[in-house]
C-alpha cells in the first residue's frame, strides 16, 4: 500500500541524511512534500559506533545519534500522518536503547501505536577479541589490537531490517549495517522479492549506493564554482527513488528544492567509494555496476537500469575501532609583512623546545597553513601569501605528552615572533579503525519491538 493511497507499481525512497551531522530540513522537506513511502537517515561513518561505544560505556542509556531525539521530533508527526515509514542506523552502538528513546519520543507527540523496532547482531566484539586473522585493511592482524579494541561491529545485510518491517515496525533503528542494505529492506519487503534473486538485490543495492550519502547525489559534494556549477546550495533538496519491482529506478528531489540531479551526478555518486565496479562486495550481494545506464528524462530527473548481481559473499566485513594513542595540536596565526619567516620561525622554536622538554611524542607533523598546509609548492605562492597559521601536530601514547604540543604553541606569545595571535590548542584521544572478514554465521540478526503506548492513568 503507497503512502499516496491506493495500489501502485512503485515505492518512493527519500534519503533523509547522509552521515550523522547532516542537516535536517531537507529530510522534513521529503516527508512532507515527497509522497514518499520510506525515508532512510545514514548515519553512520566507520569511526561512529566506537565513539558511540565509549559513550555507552558511560552511560549504558547513550550510545546512539545524538540528533537521533531530535531527527524524530521533527519528522515523526509528519510521518506518522502520511504513513511514511523509517529505516536508520542512528542506533550505532545501542539500537534497543535508540528504539526506546524513539518509542517515547513518539509518546510525548501523542503518537500512540506506533511501533519500532531496534535490530541487532552486529556487534561481534566478543568474538573478534579472541580470534587472531588477518586485517584487510592493514598491516598485521586482530591479535594486534588485543587490550585496546572498543568496538567490533559486522556489517550486516537488509534481513533484519526486512523482518522488522515485515512485522509492522514503522520505524526501524540498526547499528552497523551496510549503507545501501538500509534502502534495499524496504524494497525486498515491498515488493516480495527473494533474497536470493540476484539481479533485483543487485540493483536495489545499486539505488541504495546512489541515495545514501543524500547531498551527494544532488550536486552538494559535486560542486566545484566555473567547472560545475549548481545553484541553490544553501536550499539543497535531497533525492528520492521510485523503484519498480524489476529494481528499475527513476531518481528526483522535489520541485523547488535547490541542487541539481543529472546524469553527471549520478555517475560521481556511482564511483564513490567503490573499488571495483563489476564486483562491489555487500553482505546481500556481489554488485556489478558495470552496465548501468542512467538517462535524463526531465529536469532534475534521471532514469536508472542496467544494475547486476552474484550471489552475496560467505564472510561479512567487521570494522574495529581500538584506541591509538592521543592527538596534540596547536595554532598560531602570523600577519602582514614577513608572516611566513615568523611562521617558520614559531616552527622552529616549538619543535627545540619538544626536544628539550623531552615531549613523549611519536610523531610530529608542522605546516604552514595558507602556504604549505595542502600544497607541497610552497614557492608558486609564497609571494603572495599576506596572512599564515602554522600549526602543530604531534601524536602520543599518553594524553600528557599530547597536551605539551599546545602548551609550547600558546608559550610562543611573549616566547615567539611578534605579532602572534589567535593561539589555540586541543588534545583528544585517538579512535582509529581497522577491518577484517568473519564467517557469516557469527553475526546474525534479530530484531526487538517497542510499541509507543501511553502508560495508563
Amino acid at each position: 500500500m503507497s503512502a499516496r493511497g491506493g495500489e501502485r507499481d512503485t515505492v518512493r525512497i527519500g534519503a533523509g541524511s547522509g552521515f550523522a551531522g547532516d542537516r535536517i530540513e531537507p529530510a522534513i522537506e521529503l516527508v512532507e512534500r515527497g509522497d514518499l513511502d520510506f525515508l532512510v537517515f545514514e548515519c553512520l561513518a566507520e569511526r561512529t559506533i566506537a565513539l558511540a561505544q565509549a559513550r555507552r560505556q558511560a552511560d549504558p542509556d547513550d550510545g546512539f545519534d545524538p540528533l537521533l531525539i531530535e531527527r524524530m521530533r521533527r519528522v515523526l508527526p509528519a510521518a506518522h500522518a502520511r504513513g511514511v515509514r523509517i529505516v536508520t542506523n542512528a542506533g550505532a552502538a545501542n539500537p534497543i536503547a535508540a528504539a526506546h528513546a524513539v518509542a517515547k519520543v513518539a509518546r510525548d507527540l501523542g503518537l500512540e501505536g506506533l511501533r519500532v523496532a531496534a535490530v541487532t547482531g552486529d556487534d561481534v566484539l566478543a568474538y573478534v577479541s579472541g580470534i587472531d586473522v588477518p586485517l584487510i585493511d592493514g598491516v598485521g592482524t586482530t591479535a594486534t589490537l588485543r587490550g585496546r579494541m572498543i568496538s567490533a561491529n559486522a556489517y550486516l545485510g537488509a534481513d533484519g531490517i526486512v523482518a522488522a518491517l515485515d512485522a509492522g515496525a514503522d520505524v526501524v533503528v540498526t547499528g552497523r549495517v551496510g549503507d545501501p542494505s538500509l534502502f534495499l529492506a524496504p524494497l525486498i519487503h515491498h515488493f516480495e522479492w527473494s533474497n536470493e534473486d540476484w539481479t533485483r538485490i543487485g540493483r536495489g543495492t545499486l539505488i541504495g549506493h546512489l541515495l545514501e550519502c543524500a547531498g551527494q547525489l544532488t550536486g552538494g559534494y559535486f560542486a566545484d564554482p566555473g567547472r560545475k556549477d549548481v545553484a541553490g546550495l544553501a536550499r539543497l533538496g535531497f533525492p528520492f527513488a521510485d523503484v519498480d519491482a524489476e529494481g528499475n529506478a527513476v531518481v528526483g528531489k522535489v520541485s523547488q528544492s535547490g541542487g541539481a540531479l543529472t546524469v553527471a551526478t549520478c555517475t560521481e555518486q556511482l564511483l564513490y567509494e567503490i573499488l571495483d565496479p563489476g564486483a562491489y562486495f555487500q553482505a546481500d550481494v556481489v554488485a556489478d555496476f558495470t552496465r548501468v545506464e542512467f538517462e535524463q528524462i526531465a529536469r532534475n530527473c534521471v532514469a536508472v537500469s542496467g544494475g547486476l548481481g552474484r550471489e552475496r559473499p560467505s564472510s561479512l566485513k567487521v570494522s574495529i575501532g581500538y584506541d591509538d594513542g592521543f592527538i596534540g595540536e596547536g595554532q598560531i596565526s602570523y600577519a602582514g609583512p614577513g608572516a611566513v619567516e615568523r611562521a617558520r620561525l614559531a616552527i622552529a622554536i616549538v619543535e627545540e623546545r619538544l626536544a628539550l622538554t623531552g615531549a613523549a611524542l611519536d610523531e610530529l607533523e608542522c605546516r604552514i597553513i595558507g602556504l604549505d598546509a595542502v600544497s607541497r609548492l610552497p614557492a608558486l605562492v609564497e609571494g603572495q601569501v599576506g596572512e599564515v597559521r602554522a600549526r602543530i601536530v604531534g601524536r602520543s601514547g599518553t594524553a600528557a605528552g599530547a597536551q605539551a604540543v599546545g602548551a609550547e604553541v600558546e608559550a610562543l606569545y611573549t616566547n615567539g615572533p611578534f605579532g602572534g595571535g589567535g593561539v589555540s590548542r586541543s588534545v583528544r584521544r585517538v579512535v582509529a579503525i581497522a577491518s577484517c572478514l568473519v564467517p557469516r554465521e557469527v553475526a546474525i540478526p534479530s530484531f526487538y519491538l517497542v510499541e509507543a503506548i501511553h502508560a495508563p492513568a
